[in-house]
């Protein structure tokens, strides 16, 4: 079953059971899903690589959103946010830890033979691509600027 059959699944399950933050934010993820489906230049199906992306940006935007409101002091909006996003998050991988992103990337490091800040471009090229889903791309960028100083 793909990600996007699976949302559509859990959508029916979410308005039988009548939640209606989890809806809300399942047929947030449909509507992009769709619009990245139909856009100019997609192909018929989604896959689930870039079903995750969907989701992950959209988990991303949620908690950046969530911040603004509430350092604006609107904690209601916070709240309603961050339920999204825990629904947003239940469908990405799990994220990876500190130890495990840091081997990861001197992985990466090791095989394009990177030796300085000027090699910052080929390590994040692939260290995006490996690690998609299941790291901050703030982090990984974070993490190969400490290795390769």
């Amino acid at each position: 079953m793909t990600i996007f059959e699976q949302i559509n699944d859990d959508i029916k399950t979410a308005m039988k059971a009548r939640e209606k933050e989890k809806l809300e934010a399942l047929r947030n993820i449909k509507k992009v899903m769709l619009e990245a489906k139909t856009s100019k230049g997609a192909g018929a199906e989604l896959t689930d690589e870039e079903a995750l992306k969907i989701i992950s940006k959209l988990a991303k935007q949620g908690s950046d959103s969530a911040v603004i409101y509430k350092e604006q002091g609107r904690q209601e909006l916070h709240d309603q946010e961050m339920v999204q996003v825990a629904v947003y998050e239940s469908y990405l991988p799990a994220k990876m830890s500190e130890e495990e992103l840091t081997f990861v990337v001197k992985a990466i490091i090791e095989k394009t033979g990177a030796s300085s800040m000027k090699d910052m471009g080929k390590v994040m090229g692939l260290a995006s691509k490996e690690l998609a889903g299941k790291a901050d791309g703030k982090e990984i960028a974070d993490k190969v600027k400490r290795l390769l100083q």
